[in-house]
């Protein structure tokens, strides 16, 4: 299995940085795992800047030079791990911004005749590990699961990809958070994850 991690938090002294490690840790003692890459957005610099003009045509994003090295990634990876905070009941604006580019028509799916499109990233799994300073159920009990029907149903079905896992972890800023006790949660999962 080749795994892709894209991770997306400004600082590397977070608690999402920890999680970050601990994925790291555990897919290196996975041997079902062949391949890692890691993909650390604000630190390449990516441009979640949308920008269409006479240049640049939203129907041509799939094509765009500027994104090949990141469809490539993609397509190389069997796996896509997201690690990023939770802030305002969603990702990043960085992570969204990557999303809008990257899963883009006639890459990430195609329109067909019909309700829905032909998801063109099928057979890929997905992992989401995601932290906030509220508790665990609020999104679930406040904003109506948003956070996962955006990243399952909106995103990931809609481009072919059926297995989706989440990791939320909530009161992550509290000193009773069980943080340790959630970092080593992730990274037995990816410790023995199998294909």
């Amino acid at each position: 299995m080749k795994t892709l991690i894209i991770y997306t938090h400004p600082n590397h002294q977070s608690l999402c940085y920890a999680f970050l490690q601990n994925v790291i840790k555990g897919c290196n003692e996975n041997s079902n795992i062949k391949e890692l890459q890691v993909l650390d957005l604000y630190e390449e610099g990516f441009n979640p800047l949308l920008i269409f003009n006479e240049n640049k045509r939203r129907r041509d994003m799939h094509r765009d030079p500027d994104l090949e090295k990141y469809r490539k990634q993609i397509l190389w990876a069997d796996q896509l791990v997201f690690v990023y905070p939770i802030w305002w009941g969603r990702p990043p604006a960085m992570l969204l911004g990557y999303i809008d580019q990257m899963f883009a028509a006639n890459f990430a799916y195609r329109d067909k005749k019909g309700l829905l499109p032909e998801g063109l990233l099928k057979g890929k799994s997905v992992v989401c590990i995601s932290t906030m300073k509220g508790p665990g159920k609020y999104p679930l009990l406040w904003l109506n699961n948003a956070h996962k029907i955006l990243m399952k149903r909106a995103l990931f079905q809609f481009v072919g990809i059926n297995k989706v896992k989440f990791f939320e972890f909530g009161k992550m800023e509290s000193p009773n958070g069980k943080q340790t006790k959630k970092l080593e949660k992730v990274y037995h999962y990816f410790k023995k994850i199998e294909c």
